[in-house]
């Protein structure tokens, strides 16, 4: 039986591209202090993870996933069977409460191994791939030249799709869509308002997004409004919920409220990749389409990203946020994902198909 025998940890610590910087209803995201995850199994496979979060938003950072998952889950985890992988996460779950994203860094791990213990893609243990190919976005704030400055740089990396911040003023929001779409022409356009807008806000802007063609509003309330979500929604623009869905039970209610068009998944904010995929199919189940989220994910981050989005039954052919190292100025793989910008592609390798830069690999403990 292979059981977990060691669970190392590496923090890391990135700048934003300034030209692409992130500028939201919940506040600049100009630095990431990540905590990259090991899980060595008792046959000698390895497996790698990433957490992935931000305090203002999750509550959670590099610092606090450490000492919990050296405190807490290493001692629980270690020694215990890899498989089934499910098993690990609900032992997280007892534990220690919340800290989704925390978790996801391990649970992230542990799949890893696993997949690399059978010799097939993640996505592969995870039930796909229903496709190998995911269409991408890029978001884009800032107003006047720093808007143009971000629309540049993001075409130059390959964008073709776009989301724009929105939530900051309803004036200065609309101006910065019109803009926006004056520099894209006919490309994708989404708005997100991180739950920024009142409903009067919400309920005058759209018709005017909507004249701009603008393609869909995500989370344009507070997360718990979703009978306000579901009123949105027969103002004609599709409404994608967001923060309002962190776990299965969330979802379940964005289902029952009737509150969305769309799902953003994040393997973050499920607490790893086979909870996500699970929640895939719950909302598949109820005709939901998903989209998977960013919370800024790094390369191993976004590898995760990729094998839940070739795993899902069912994804909306909107573009999902899978951007990795093109939002950073610099990348922690040996080899970037293969993504143009437009598409990110999966490949054949075992796991999340992915290698660590060196230099990396030698800071776990």
């Amino acid at each position: 039986m292979t059981t977990i025998a060691a669970i190392q940890t590496a923090p890391v610590s990135l700048d934003a591209d300034p030209e692409l910087l992130v500028r939201g209803a919940r506040g600049a995201h100009d630095r990431s202090d990540f905590l990259l995850v090991r899980v060595i199994t008792s046959d000698g496979v390895e497996g790698y993870g990433e957490v992935s979060a931000t305090p203002l938003w999750s509550g959670e950072d590099g610092t606090t996933a450490d000492h919990f998952i050296r405190t807490v889950i290493a001692p629980a985890l270690i020694g215990s069977p890899l498989t089934p992988v499910g098993a690990a996460d609900d032992l997280m779950d007892k534990v220690l409460a919340g800290n989704p994203f925390t978790k996801a860094g391990v649970s992230i791990a542990l799949w890893d191994a696993y997949a690399r213990t059978l010799g097939v893609p993640l996505a592969v243990a995870l039930g796909g791939p229903y496709r190998t190919e995911i269409p991408i976005k890029l978001s884009l704030s800032g107003n006047g030249d720093d808007l143009e400055r971000a629309y540049r740089a993001a075409t130059a990396a390959g964008f073709g799709a776009f989301k724009v911040k929105v939530g900051l003023g309803l004036e200065g929001d609309l101006q910065r869509v019109r803009h926006a779409r004056e520099l894209a022409g006919d490309a994708f356009l989404g708005t997100d308002a991180n739950g920024g807008w009142t409903r009067a806000d919400a309920t005058r802007a759209i018709p005017e997004l909507a004249a701009l063609n603008v393609d869909f509003v995500e989370q344009p309330l507070e997360p718990r409004d979703l009978h306000g979500l579901r009123e949105l929604r027969r103002l004609g623009l599709p409404v994608i919920a967001d923060e309002s869905v962190f776990g299965l039970h969330d979802l379940v209610d964005v289902i029952g409220a009737d509150a969305a068009d769309v799902v953003s998944l994040y393997v973050g904010k499920s607490a790893g990749p086979g909870r996500a995929v699970r929640m895939g199919e719950v909302a598949a189940a109820h005709g939901l389409d998903v989209l998977i989220g960013s919370n800024g994910e790094l390369g191993i981050g976004a590898a995760a990203q990729l094998h839940v989005a070739a795993a899902l039954p069912r994804l909306s052919p909107y573009p999902s946020d899978i951007i990795g190292a093109h939002y950073y100025t610099e990348d922690v793989l040996a080899k970037p994902l293969d993504s143009d910008g437009r598409l990110v592609r999966l490949s054949d390798e075992p796991g999340l198909g992915v290698t660590l830069r060196a230099d990396l690999l030698r800071e776990f403990r």
